[in-house]
């Protein structure tokens, strides 16, 4: 099995950039170079604050942005009905909409910045584990009823000549959806933000956040920065600046695999009829895209463990089989996982933690158009005084009860893994 990531194996040469360094002021220092730190800084330059520095502790994507499913979808981690229940009917329409702009806006600037990142806009199915249809009508009709989203319906033959196996039970189909490689995407919207004057560096952990007055001074080990704003965009990988903010967060591993390359066999006993992502209904449930190069990438899984290529390998590889049988002979070239930062309430953590310092993460491993959307909520409300973010107000830096709130957290995963397994044994074997 090879090191490292397909991402990172596969992406175009990318030259490393200077870490900070000296003492300079700026307007916003964004800290954390993934999905959300870049869309930010960029949401920024393009309404024209251009004095902006992004700092990055490794390089840009090295967590989990450079890592994910590189699925480009509506929505939060936190489920449409819940989100009715928790912002009631207007808030929550906003903010789903915010996502679906984001997908958009994502697709609009690879066309318009020339973003070579390998888009594959065939859309995203969620495929039913189930044989019972009400899992896929009932969610239908609120996407449709509420949100104003139809996602189309697909039958499970007409699913079945889509993806080789008899595994589904239908399937909803979210069109507006498309499928990159998420590594070359933030490499290029990272060249793109630089281009219009953010100062953007890599290998550049701060060491110290402080205020001063009215100012904030971030240090790393080799540069002073004070600014008027601070937005903090670090995910998983916590920096260690704000208590309160770092105890809100859970850093949660997903598993991620690509096979090696498959050649006709994908297009024969995988993806038959289609180029869409897809993803089940299962809490616990696998993800998987065709790659460019004919590989097939396979993620799944929730831990509270960072396990080994190899481990996850096993594990993932045993996933796939249960779905695509056809594919026992096929070897796994790369396997690794991603920690991202997952809150309790399963909201992106999007607020204003006192005067000129803001939050911009906690996106529970629904990231890509999520984070986007976050980037244009706070760089609206830096540079335009834009209430959108009040929309987010109650969900805020809730504690996730450390070090009980790992436990916590794997034993929701195992009883939800644990439901879905009896129900899947239920109407395999009890129910006939």
């Amino acid at each position: 099995m090879r090191e490292g990531t397909w991402y990172a194996a596969s992406a175009r040469p990318w030259q490393e950039l200077a870490s900070a360094s000296g003492a300079r002021s700026a307007k916003v220092v964004v800290v954390g170079g993934g999905f959300a730190g870049v869309a930010t800084a960029l949401g920024l330059a393009e309404r024209g604050i251009r004095d902006v520095v992004l700092l990055e502790a490794e390089s840009i994507g090295h967590g989990a942005s450079g890592r994910n499913g590189g699925f480009v979808f509506g929505g939060y981690s936190l489920g449409e009905e819940d989100l009715l229940t928790r912002l009631g009917p207007e808030r929550a329409r906003r903010a789903y909409r915010r996502t679906v702009d984001a997908v958009r806006l994502i697709r609009s600037r690879i066309a318009r910045y020339g973003i070579d990142c390998d888009p594959v806009d065939e859309g995203v199915l969620w495929t039913n584990w189930f044989r019972d249809p009400a899992v896929l009508a009932r969610r239908a009709e609120v996407l449709e009823r509420h949100y104003g989203v139809r996602w189309e319906p697909v039958a499970r033959d007409a699913l079945a000549a889509m993806l080789a196996t008899r595994r589904y039970h239908g399937a909803l189909l979210e069109r507006d959806a498309f499928h990159v490689h998420p590594l070359e995407y933030l490499r290029g919207a990272t060249r793109v933000a630089s281009s219009m004057g953010v100062m953007v560096h890599e290998n550049s952990p701060v060491a110290s956040l402080e205020r001063r007055g009215s100012t904030w001074w971030v240090r790393t080990d080799a540069a002073t920065i004070d600014a008027e704003h601070v937005v903090l965009c670090c995910g998983g990988h916590l920096a260690g600046l704000v208590t309160r903010v770092d105890r809100s967060i859970l850093p949660i591993a997903t598993y991620v695999m690509t096979t090696e390359p498959l050649g006709q066999r994908l297009t024969e006993e995988v993806f038959t009829g289609t180029r869409a992502a897809v993803y089940d209904t299962r809490f616990a449930f696998d993800y998987y895209r065709p790659l460019p190069d004919t590989r097939l990438l396979w993620g799944g899984r929730i831990s509270i463990f960072d396990r080994s290529p190899r481990v996850v390998a096993r594990l993932l590889k045993r996933d796939l089989l249960r779905v695509f049988p056809q594919l026992a002979d096929v070897r796994i070239d790369h396997a690794w996982s991603g920690l991202m930062g997952y809150p309790v309430h399963q909201m992106p953590q999007l607020c204003q933690i006192e005067r000129g310092l803001w939050s911009g993460q906690g996106f529970g491993g629904h990231g890509f158009a999520t984070t986007t959307a976050a980037g244009e909520v706070l760089a609206a409300a830096i540079a335009e005084g834009d209430g959108a973010i009040d929309d987010y107000a109650p969900f805020g830096l809730d504690s996730a009860r450390k070090p009980l709130g790992f436990l916590g957290a794997q034993a929701t995963y195992w009883w939800f893994e644990a439901r879905d397994a009896l129900k899947d044994l239920w109407e395999r074997f009890g129910a006939s």
